[in-house]
C-alpha cells in the first residue's frame, strides 16, 4: 500500500478541521505547521487501519453482489 497523501486542497481542509476541533473540543490552539505534522502523523500511524477498513467494507459488499449473480445464475440452469 502506498503512503496515504491528500492533495494540497484536502489538506488545508483537513487541518483546517484539525485545528477547528482542538480549538473547540479542547481549547487548544494549534499553528498552521503544527497541524500539519499532526495531520501527518494522524495519516501514518492510524490511516492504515481506516483504509484496511475501508477495503473489508467493499470486499463485504462486492461478496454480497457476487453472491446475487451468482444466485441469478444457478436459476438459469437447465434441469438434466
Amino acid at each position: 500500500m502506498a503512503d496515504i497523501t491528500f492533495s494540497a486542497e484536502q489538506s488545508r481542509v483537513l487541518k483546517h478541521k484539525l485545528r477547528r476541533y482542538l480549538e473547540t473540543e479542547l481549547d487548544i490552539e494549534l499553528g498552521d505547521f503544527d497541524a500539519e505534522f499532526l495531520l501527518e502523523f494522524i495519516s501514518k500511524t492510524l490511516g492504515a487501519h481506516y483504509y484496511n477498513q475501508g477495503v473489508a467494507d467493499a470486499m463485504a459488499v462486492l461478496e454480497d453482489k457476487v453472491d446475487v449473480l451468482r444466485d441469478g445464475l444457478m436459476m438459469l440452469e437447465k434441469p438434466v
